[in-house]
């Protein structure tokens, strides 16, 4: 609040109709990647490779459009499945092949990049309908489609985690993977249903991202991962595992949005924008760890 504040004073520009849409489909297309990496950072892990997936999915998801006819909801649902099969690759290396997370999902962000420059020849994809930009410039009873979309998706994941026999398991393998293998839960199974679900949020992502600008972009998402596992960690999402809440990666991601809203507005380089983010991140860590140290020292 404090930030928002402070830019609606430092740029005549911020509180216009047009740049509050923005930022709303901004905050959209962050929040429902960072939910995604939410749920997998609950069970201690990470996914690296959203950044990447969500290019190939919302590249994909353009070429069918394009090139076979499919309708914007055809095409989404093309995204999604692409990203479930990413998540799905994802879930197997870390289960079956017992690659740690970070370097199972950081081989994927390296195949799905360059399948996204393979498929499309390093040229965005072009030529699409003016329908096709509905996700994310189009409007709902007066709000952004973006975000009536984040807020189902906020909705459902929140539920999912919190009152689902499939939540408690997450916070449970994420806490003490040993233990809750020896409670009975298939923990492999559960891991790899985690990173098909966060796969196929971030294809959603990927299409939403597609349509702000109507068009399938190779080079989108580069970086991304930093934005999402930032807003993750804002909200509570510990990176010790066990830990983590939707709402708090909702404000997480809204704070994100408003850091390259604001830099944008005031022209500040791209460079410094990947400076600011960064420090967050340094803040949000030390502040998770000062957190556990507190509570380790009252118990």
């Amino acid at each position: 609040m404090l930030l928002f504040i402070v830019l609606s004073f430092a740029s005549p520009h911020f509180l216009t109709a047009d740049n509050l849409f923005n930022i709303g489909a901004q905050t959209a297309v962050i929040a429902v990647i960072a939910t995604a990496q939410t749920m997998v950072i609950i069970t201690k892990g990470i996914d690296l490779s959203v950044g990447s997936v969500a290019a190939l999915a919302g590249v994909i998801g353009a070429m069918v459009v394009r090139d076979l006819g499919f309708s914007l909801w055809a095409a989404t649902a093309v995204a999604i499945a692409v990203g479930a099969l990413a998540g799905l690759l994802n879930g197997l290396l870390v289960t079956v092949a017992h690659v740690p997370p970070f370097i199972a999902t950081l081989g994927t962000m390296s195949v799905a990049r360059g399948l996204v420059f393979i498929v499309t020849g390093a040229v965005g994809v072009y030529g699409l309908q003016e329908s096709f930009q509905l996700l994310g410039n189009g409007e709902f009873l007066g709000l952004p489609f973006a975000v009536v979309i984040t807020a189902v998706v906020a909705v459902g994941a929140a539920f999912l985690l919190s009152q689902t026999r499939f939540g408690q398991y997450t916070y449970a393998v994420g806490s003490n993977l040993e233990a809750a293998r020896r409670s009975g839960i298939r923990v492999g199974r559960h891991l790899t249903s985690i990173y098909v679900l966060a796969g196929m949020l971030v294809g959603l992502g990927g299409m939403i991202a597609a349509s702000r600008v109507n068009s399938g972009q190779p080079n989108y998402g580069i970086a991304l991962e930093l934005d999402v596992i930032a807003a993750a960690v804002i909200g509570g999402a510990s990176l010790f595992g066990g830990q983590g809440r939707v709402i708090g990666t909702l404000i997480g991601a809204f704070l994100i949005a408003l850091v390259r809203n604001g830099a944008v507005l005031l022209d500040i380089s791209i460079h410094y924008q990947q400076v600011i983010v960064g420090v967050i991140i340094w803040a949000a860590v030390y502040f998770d760890q000062y957190r556990r140290r507190r509570a380790q020292s009252r118990s």
